[in-house]
């Protein structure tokens, strides 16, 4: 009978009427004066500039004898495992229980808009989250977002970016730091960074909770705090679904 338990049942009972909208409306208030800021507020001094970066970037510009500033470059990698550990971290312990709002479309639209994609879905997500069908883990995407090689791989490079940027010297950082002050598209980017920094360890601890492991676990939360390294650490040594029985259901034809 344990393993017809959903997630649903691994929260406190508190937790399966909600939680307070209180913080719904702060995220949201939160989130409409980050729009106001990014829209109206930040630096735009050079708009021409930050498009020639963008098209560097992108690799839709050839050699043309400019080095990009390497702490730009990590930031604009490590910007693009973002999406996929958090994809990790909410789905399926982050789906909301409520209104049927799916997950996967603030995970596809946060590959483009980060954070800001993001909180909408954080204002409007509801605990605990719907029971894990037995069949699900091994039909995409659960079974790539489960898999330790992915786990693997994206802590892998998220260290070998933050290397990269940290082995940069002190006249670079003073670079960056001056395109932080005058170019939007930068000024944007790094505050996108530190709002998936500061949310990232909520989302482990709910990962950890509705699994269960927090008992186990727990030491890892304070290294979670750890920028981009703490979340993806935990998602490599956190157990797999199909190893936590009791967050399975089994589907009705099984059952019957």
């Amino acid at each position: 009978m344990g393993q017809d338990k959903g997630l649903s049942d691994n929260n406190s009972n508190s937790n399966k009427e909600g939680r307070d909208w209180t913080t719904s409306i702060l995220l949201f208030v939160l989130w409409g004066a980050l729009m106001y800021y990014v829209f109206n507020l930040t630096p735009d001094q050079t708009p021409s500039r930050d498009m020639y970066f963008l098209k560097k970037l992108l690799n839709l510009k050839g050699d043309d004898g400019f080095k990009m500033n390497e702490v730009l470059v990590s930031l604009w990698y490590i910007m693009g495992l973002w999406p996929l550990v958090y994809s990790m971290l909410l789905l399926p312990t982050g789906r909301s229980s409520k209104n049927n709002i799916p997950t996967w479309p603030f995970l596809v639209l946060s590959c483009f808009g980060g954070a800001y994609a993001l909180l909408p879905y954080f204002v409007l997500w509801s605990p605990p989250p719907p029971p894990v069908e037995e069949n699900e883990l091994g039909k995409w995407p659960l079974n790539f977002l489960e898999s330790k090689l992915t786990a693997g791989v994206s802590l892998a490079a998220g260290i070998g970016l933050i290397i990269y940027a940290g082995l940069a010297n002190a006249d670079i950082w003073r670079e960056f730091y001056q395109y932080f002050r005058e170019s939007k598209f930068i000024h944007i980017t790094t505050l996108d960074f530190t709002l998936l920094s500061a949310f990232a360890p909520f989302w482990v601890y709910n990962d950890m909770t509705a699994c269960k492991w927090y008992d186990k676990g727990f030491w890892l939360l304070p290294l979670s705090l750890v920028p981009f390294i703490g979340p993806a650490l935990y998602l490599v040594l956190r157990p797999s679904l199909s190893d936590l029985p009791v967050t399975i259901t089994t589907t009705s034809s099984e059952q019957n």
